[in-house]
């Protein structure tokens, strides 16, 4: 049998076996031209351009997905952050954006659509206020619309004032969404370090140095990785374990900037970035957590779980970036805790606690992500988390985030279903100390000192 008859076999088991998919098609539309006027006239003319340039991007998808055999799991907008559209606006309530956004979403035929965004770092202009305050409505009012916000950076420290109030609009979203046991704030992230070509929601935006149009994709491959470790055994060395996930990862990597690309050109836009992060889905065999235990851990959140994460992370980062032209997004290991199976058990067993959680993150290659916490968090507490988790990111110089569902009436043990691809979250406890008077001194965290380095 030829060397090209056996990587078609392989390829097909991974498509048909392995859970192996292309995970999202992003298409990044800049809409600054829509600026200027009132917020109803900047949403009529989002509404418009959208349903204008980004109606192909279902059928050509399909049509890709059809000819080659391999899924294409969502198709998502990413557009300029919002704030920046509005700036102009002299009212208060962005939420008609928001509607706009969902109504192009709806008529596109997309799954998810990103950029209802701000960047306050250093500070909040009167738009970046304005957004930021207009996300819990703009959440509950809508479907496919997702919300981020970039607290901080390693260049610029940590905004705690926006972090604060970050942690009241995360609050306020959970309340107004009770009744879906506070699902809008599955479509809400806060960052560190965010990244300007995240294909992924909820964080997903087009930056300003991004072209008018442009298409980014995701892969993702657990069940691949999986599969892979599965067979090579406990016997094998470190060094070992990790050119198998190299090989993999090549393999997976080469096989997304074909489809990406394949979409881009039928669609006439650029193609981006591919964004190398294994992404797991509640699907049995697709989990992250399955892949560290196979890397020599006995259960995810139990000691060297870090230690695997890290070489996990890093091995997808060096097999992927020799199969793509352009590597970018968030790229590494995705460990949501609601759409991982093995971390949804690691969870219910006691072995992976939220601070075990927060340790993972510094070397994932996001942060903590669809975690679920009792309704009654304190907006302080909820402050401080979300300020750990994003000094791990200033600090590192690496991208950290919080997508982190405070759930009305539910407590430590019990479990939401949020269905698909969000799953089911277990709630995790959180510590009943209180730090109050931290969460409360506002002002901004100075950058690192390595952030002076040319």
């Amino acid at each position: 049998m030829s060397l090209a008859h056996t990587e078609i076999l392989e390829t097909l088991r991974m498509l048909q076996v392995e859970n192996l998919d292309i995970r999202t098609t992003t298409l990044g539309v800049n809409l600054l031209d829509c600026a200027g006027g009132s917020v109803q006239a900047v949403a009529d003319r989002v509404r418009d351009k959208l349903i204008e340039v980004a109606s192909p991007l279902v059928p050509t998808a399909r049509s890709v997905e059809e000819e080659f055999g391999i899924p294409i799991v969502n198709k998502r907008i990413a557009v300029t952050p919002i704030s920046l559209i509005a700036a102009a606006c002299p009212e208060n309530d962005l939420t008609p954006i928001a509607l706009a956004m969902d109504a192009a979403a709806e008529h596109c035929g997309v799954d998810f659509i990103g950029g209802f965004t701000a960047m306050v770092q250093k500070g909040a202009s009167r738009s970046d206020h304005n957004l930021m305050v207009s996300i819990p409505k703009a959440l509950a009012a809508t479907k496919h619309v997702c919300a981020s916000v970039n607290l901080g950076s390693t260049r610029a420290g940590i905004n705690m004032d926006a972090t604060l109030l970050m942690a009241r609009v995360i609050k306020e979203t959970a309340e107004l969404t009770a009744a879906e046991d506070g699902i809008g704030c599955a479509k809400l992230v806060v960052f560190c370090n965010m990244v300007e070509d995240n294909p992924f929601v909820a964080g997903a935006n087009l930056g300003v140095g991004e072209p008018d149009l442009v298409l980014h994709c995701g892969v993702s491959g657990p069940g691949v990785v999986r599969h892979a470790l599965s067979v090579l055994g406990p016997r094998a060395d470190l060094a070992t374990v990790a050119e198998t996930v190299k090989k993999i990862s090549f393999k997976i990597t080469r096989m997304g900037e074909l489809v990406g690309r394949e979409v881009a050109d039928r669609l006439g836009v650029p193609f981006g970035i591919v964004d190398l992060s294994l992404a797991p889905t509640p699907a049995a065999g697709d989990s992250v957590a399955d892949v560290l235990e196979l890397i020599g851990v006995s259960r995810t959140g139990t000691h060297g779980t870090t230690f695997a994460l890290a070489l996990l992370t890093d091995a997808v980062k060096k097999g992927g970036a020799m199969a793509a032209t352009h590597v970018g997004g968030l790229s590494g290991a995705f460990i949501p805790v609601s759409e991982d199976a093995g971390m949804i058990e690691a969870v219910q067993r006691g072995t992976l606690t939220l601070d075990k959680l927060e340790a993972m993150t510094s070397v994932c290659s996001v942060g903590m992500d669809m975690v679920a916490v009792p309704g009654d968090i304190p907006v302080d507490s909820l402050t401080c988390l979300l300020a750990d988790e994003l000094v791990i990111g200033m600090v590192n110089n690496k991208t950290t985030a919080v997508r982190i569902i405070p759930v009305p009436g539910r407590g430590p043990g019990e479990t939401v279903d949020y269905g698909g691809l969000l799953g089911s979250a277990p709630v995790m406890d959180v510590h009943p100390e209180n730090s109050t008077v931290l969460a409360r001194r506002g002002g901004r965290l100075p950058a690192p000192i390595q952030s002076l380095r040319n």
